[in-house]
């Protein structure tokens, strides 16, 4: 088994339709179905941003979008930071983070970044140098908190 965790990053024009279907998918499986919440996930909002896409194994296991300064928030914004459930033990979220803050200051110039963050996860993001910025709020019935780094 391979514990390798390969990053693609691109933009939604350069994805192809596969990509675009196992992004979907794994939003889907994730946000909708395991987290029990009826939302739009298709929101308009893939098209401005910067997709990060972690592969093991040709296989889709880790997502996160990214947006610019002004794009999603004043600050540059990681959102959609999601690992599928078989895979979750591999602590593979770190290495998304890790991958999607410096895809920011590569991509985008941009130092600060700001999260709506479900607030469960509030020590993950803690640990990537996000602290909160707001009182808890729901987002799709889902406790979140807005968080900066």
């Amino acid at each position: 088994m391979s514990t390798m965790l390969e990053f693609k990053i691109k933009r939604f024009d350069a994805l192809s339709s596969a990509e675009v279907y196992a992004v979907l998918q794994l939003r889907s499986t994730v946000f909708v179905v395991e987290q029990n919440c009826v939302y739009q996930d298709i929101d308009g909002k893939d098209q401005k941003a910067l997709h990060v896409l972690g592969e093991s194994e040709g296989k889709l296991v880790a997502y996160a979008r990214l947006f610019a300064p002004g794009d999603y928030f004043d600050q540059a914004s990681i959102g959609r930071v999601v690992v599928h459930p078989d895979f979750r033990d591999r602590k593979w979220g770190h290495d998304l983070m890790t991958e999607s803050i410096l895809a920011i200051t590569q991509y985008f110039s941009a130092e600060n970044i700001e999260i709506s963050a479900q607030q469960y996860l509030q020590k993950f993001y803690e640990s990537h140098g996000f602290v909160q910025t707001s009182e808890m709020y729901l987002e799709d019935d889902i406790p979140h908190i807005r968080m900066q780094r």
